[in-house]
C-alpha cells in the first residue's frame, strides 16, 4: 500500500461491450498511458503457448487464477502501474478490473488514488456491437453466456456495482465522450 503525491487512476471496468475500449482510447489518446487487466492474461497465454481465442481465453482466466491465487492479474498490474510512477507518470488508466479480489486488492494498493468508472449499455445494443465487431466478434448467444460467467463467476458485478461514477454509452461518440471529460475534470484528472 502506498500513496503517491499527485496520482490519479482511473480504472474503467464494465461487462463486454459495454464500451470500455472507447472509453480508453479516448484517454489514451490524450498521452495518458494505460494498463491493461486482459492484456496480463494474453501474455500468460502466450507464454504457456496458448492461442487467443474466446474459449481459450474463458478457460485460462479460470485456470490461471486458481493457480496462481485471485490476485495474480492485478499483482502484475499493480508492479506495471509502481513502474509507471517511477517513471514519472502521474495520470493513468486502467482498463478492466475483472474480478472483487482485483478490485479491493487495487483499491487497498493505491488508497485514494483510484477512481472507478463503470461504462454501461443497454443488453440489446451491447449483444448488436459484440455480433459486428471486427475484433473478435460474437454471437448474441456467446455474449449472453459470457456475460453469465464474467458476473458469476468472475465476480465482474462487483466492481460494477461499486464504481465512483456511472456513464451509459446508449447514445453518439460525442456524448459518451463527454460523460467521460465531465468526470475526468471533476476529479481533476
Amino acid at each position: 500500500m502506498s500513496h503517491h503525491e499527485n496520482l490519479k487512476i482511473i480504472a474503467i471496468v464494465g461487462l463486454t461491450g459495454s464500451g470500455k475500449s472507447t472509453a480508453i482510447e479516448h484517454f489514451t489518446k490524450l498521452g495518458i498511458p494505460k494498463v491493461y487487466f486482459g492484456g496480463v492474461i494474453y501474455e500468460a497465454m502466450a507464454e504457456a503457448g496458448i492461442e487467443k481465442g474466446e474459449e481459450n481465453e474463458k478457460v485460462f482466466r479460470l485456470n490461471i487464477r486458481e493457480k496462481e491465487g485471485n490476485d495474480f492479474v492485478v499483482k502484475r498490474i499493480i508492479d506495471q502501474i509502481h513502474h509507471l510512477v517511477d517513471a514519472g507518470q502521474h495520470r493513468i488508466i486502467a482498463d478492466g478490473i475483472y474480478t472483487w479480489d482485483e478490485y479491493k486488492a487495487f483499491k487497498h494498493a493505491f488508497p485514494g488514488d483510484v477512481t472507478v468508472i463503470a461504462v454501461t449499455a443497454p443488453k440489446h445494443l451491447r449483444y448488436r456491437w459484440l455480433e459486428i465487431r471486427k475484433d473478435r466478434p460474437q454471437s448474441p448467444a456467446t455474449s449472453e453466456e459470457r456475460d453469465n460467467n464474467e458476473i458469476e463467476t468472475m465476480q465482474k458485478g462487483g466492481p460494477i456495482a461499486a464504481a465512483d461514477f456511472f456513464v451509459t454509452n446508449d447514445g453518439s461518440l460525442e456524448e459518451f465522450h463527454k460523460q467521460l471529460d465531465a468526470i475526468a475534470q471533476q476529479i481533476e484528472f
